[in-house]
């Protein structure tokens, strides 16, 4: 069951110079714009998956701004219950931080920066490209290239 909150938003399009035109969208605030680009078709399938495993190690890197303090009990074991052998958090937030930082590296130089941007941050297409100073359309191209070669790091086919 995929999680939708619709609103109506106002939007004022930039037509002639004299001229505005508004019209009204309906948005869905909860979906990830990587979501979006899929369901709508500019990204396939092996695309979005490359896309939600690096954002899932930048989530299990712990690379998000934290605001608070973490209220996670203290890690221990109950009354007669067999420790398996695992690895600690401290291990796991390296570990994705490692593969993270190595997926971003395989981008190549100029796409990492689109791709954090939408992937992890969760911008818009145009936010992110207005950010970097890019022309309308090529953060849609650039992204693409640059999680095809994130699901060749993720060896996702």
């Amino acid at each position: 069951m995929s999680k939708r909150k619709l609103v109506e938003k106002r939007v004022e399009d930039g037509g002639k110079v004299t001229r505005k035109v508004r019209r009204s969208v309906t948005v869905n605030e909860v979906e990830s714009p990587l979501g979006w680009l899929h369901r709508h078709g500019h990204l396939n399938r092996r695309q979005f998956d490359a896309g939600e495993q690096l954002r899932l190690d930048w989530e299990r890197a712990n690379l998000s701004p934290c605001v608070t303090m973490r209220w996670d009990p203290a890690p221990g074991l109950a009354r007669g219950q067999a420790r398996a052998p695992s690895l600690g958090r401290t291990e796991q937030q390296a570990g994705a931080r490692a593969r993270f930082d190595e997926a971003l590296a395989a981008t190549g130089t100029g796409m990492s920066d689109i791709l954090w941007r939408i992937v992890c941050a969760g911008e818009g297409v145009r936010d992110a490209e207005t950010a970097l100073g890019w022309p309308a359309r090529a953060g849609k191209l650039v992204l693409s290239m640059a999680l095809d070669r994130v699901a060749e790091f993720y060896r996702i086919r």
